[in-house]
């Protein structure tokens, strides 16, 4: 049964806040069932050690506490590092005091006597606010860099594919980070959302980074957050993935001062955002990708050799494509229709020349090459002419018939062993005189 206050409830971490017990005892009964988490302070200096400790999404305090006043507080927390929303809760309500709630930051004020429906309304619209700013960010954020449209699904049936699903099932139940290698176009990203979507953080945020396009001017406000000029913390990336994932692409490429910065987090798995004195403690598992050469990289020293050792725990290196020839005709026909259809063009006949051709070809672009392609041939009309054919079998006939899937295959195999054929009869565990026979048959 759905809660009536809504999910953002569910995944929550609250601090509650008062130095009456009965108002503290009161607010976690209600809100401890609902949430994630929940933990009391009696006082502002109970408050800010709780904070030091851990992250919590909403702080719920009083304003009128000995000592100190909630408003206080929060002004000296925006100086050291406030990450959290904030509602403030008291007896004693006036404009001048609301008008300083708003300039603080709080996100709601709730009059005391108030009934537990009031303060869990308060409470779910603070958070769906501060979900809805996240998403916001993200989304602004996938927009603004490069291959934020990786969202496709691993294709193909190719032994060294299915070796790397094999590898993703085996690490998507587990917190350990994986870097994955291979040539550009290889689809690295691909791999890690798919792994991002098997595990347990599958409906937590995936944040992927590009290293060599992040601002080194502006790369640790970026990634850690800052505390702005009129003292509120805007977070970074690190802190809109909390929970989820993030993804470092071209690892090879980050800034040296950031690497140093990237393996403190990675050790402490906590984060100082620009201009804080209080360290954010996250929860996040890393992915990392890159075409680089990194042990090259750190011999020649451009990459730090114990940050490599730290995010080399495990490698997955995506096989280039003209190693996967099997997929190729599969990739291909999937892109054909799905450019046909986003781009409301007709789609163009794959028939069993222009198949042969297509599986033959090296690819050197790997599966971001073939893609493009395609998509040039839709809006064009045919395709290039190296890839032209006037076969006579077309659609789903060309890709499946059992005939031509082996006519590609062995000439395949043939091309990968130079046209040696008492090799390539070895590789396909045939006689020499049946790749003969077969040949023959082609006309070749």
């Amino acid at each position: 049964m759905r809660d009536e206050y809504g999910e953002s409830l569910a995944g929550a971490s609250i601090l509650v806040i008062d130095d009456e017990p009965g108002m503290r005892n009161f607010l976690t009964k209600i809100l401890t069932p609902r949430c994630k988490r929940v933990e009391q302070a009696g006082s502002a200096m109970e408050a800010s050690d709780a904070l030091d400790r851990n992250h919590f999404d909403l702080v719920i305090l009083d304003n009128i506490m000995p000592g100190k006043t909630g408003l206080d507080w929060l002004r000296e927390q925006g100086k050291v590092g406030l990450f959290s929303d904030a509602i403030l809760i008291t007896a004693y309500a006036d404009l001048e005091t609301a008008i300083e709630a708003l300039r603080v930051g709080v996100a709601d004020f709730v009059l005391k006597p108030f009934r537990a429906n009031q303060i869990l309304n308060a409470v779910a619209r603070a958070l769906d606010r501060k979900i809805l700013r996240r998403d916001n960010s993200l989304l602004k954020h996938e927009l603004s860099v490069e291959g934020g449209t990786a969202r496709g699904r691993l294709l193909g049936n190719s032994i060294p594919i299915n070796n790397v699903r094999e590898m993703l099932t085996r690490l998507a139940p587990m917190p350990t980070p994986v870097l994955f290698t291979g040539a550009s176009g290889t689809g690295k990203e691909v791999a890690a959302r798919t792994l991002h979507a098997m595990s347990d953080r599958a409906d937590k945020p995936f944040v992927a980074v590009n290293c060599g396009a992040i601002s080194q001017s502006k790369c640790a406000e970026d990634l850690f957050g800052v505390i702005n000029e009129d003292r509120q913390g805007r977070d970074g990336l690190f802190l809109l993935a909390d929970g989820g994932v993030l993804f470092l692409d071209e690892i090879a490429q980050m800034p040296e001062k950031m690497q140093a910065a990237l393996l403190r987090v990675l050790e402490d798995q906590r984060i100082r955002p620009v201009g804080a004195e209080r360290d954010i403690p996250l929860n996040l598992r890393f992915f990392f990708a890159t075409n680089a050469d990194l042990p090259a990289a750190v011999a020649k020293g451009t990459f730090r050799a114990d940050l490599y050792h730290r995010i080399n725990v495990v490698n997955i290196d995506m096989p280039p494509l003209k190693d996967r020839s099997e997929d190729i005709v599969e990739l291909a026909a999937l892109f054909m229709g799905q450019f046909s259809k986003t781009l409301a063009l007709p789609d163009l006949d794959l028939d069993d020349d222009t198949l042969l051709k297509i599986s033959r070809y090296d690819w050197p672009g790997n599966v971001r090459e073939l893609r493009n392609m395609i998509e040039r041939s839709v809006i064009l009309g045919a395709f290039p002419e190296e890839f032209a054919g006037g076969g006579q079998v077309t659609g789903s006939r060309a890709i499946e018939t059992l005939d031509l899937v082996t006519k590609r295959h062995i000439l395949n195999v043939l091309d990968a062993c130079d046209g040696n054929r008492a090799e390539a009869s070895r590789r396909l565990g045939v006689s020499r005189k049946t790749v003969d026979r077969k040949c023959a048959s082609w006309g070749m």
